[in-house]
């Protein structure tokens, strides 16, 4: 581990020699990590991607990309794309990535199991804003909106999120 990873712990994320509160999956960490389960998975994972809302947010990054109107995010193990961006309309089950609340104005995509997703292995491990201190996600890393941004400013393809078994 390196100060350039971001590292679970007990006490929240270590990233750049600051620590910052964050929620993690209803289901807790999960070495077996399984579709609609709501574990963080355990393992090292990579940051694969950064999208925003330019409608709401200035670009986070120079790899950011805008989430359009149609963004969606495939969540159905029957589905040839599952785990994978998709566009509206989409007749499998999905995930809206421009929504209402703000909590994925800034999302980070993981590597887990992407981009040759098994199917029922777990889909959307986002690293996302969270609802409030405390609320647990569906298996992303939330943090507070400042917190997420300041680490999206200092984060590069490839940067490591280690979430350690429980």
């Amino acid at each position: 581990m390196t100060p350039f990873d971001l590292v679970l712990t007990r006490q929240g994320v270590r990233f750049r020699g600051c620590r910052f509160p964050c929620a993690i999956g209803r289901g807790g960490v999960s070495r077996d990590k399984r579709e609609g389960d709501g574990a963080s998975p355990a393992g090292t994972h990579r940051i694969a991607g950064m999208l925003y809302r330019a409608d709401r947010i200035a670009r986070p990054a120079e790899w950011a990309q805008p989430i359009g109107p149609r963004d969606l995010w495939s969540d159905d193990m029957r589905d040839g794309c599952y785990n994978q961006l998709v566009r509206a309309p989409h007749r499998f089950s999905h995930e809206r990535l421009r929504r209402a609340d703000p909590l994925y104005d800034l999302v980070l995509i993981t590597d887990w199991n992407w981009p040759a997703a098994t199917p029922g292995r777990g889909s959307a491990i986002f690293v996302h804003q969270w609802r409030r201190r405390g609320y647990p996600t569906e298996g992303c890393i939330a943090f507070r909106r400042d917190h997420l941004r300041w680490i999206a400013a200092r984060i590069a393809p490839g940067t490591r999120l280690i979430i350690p078994p429980r």
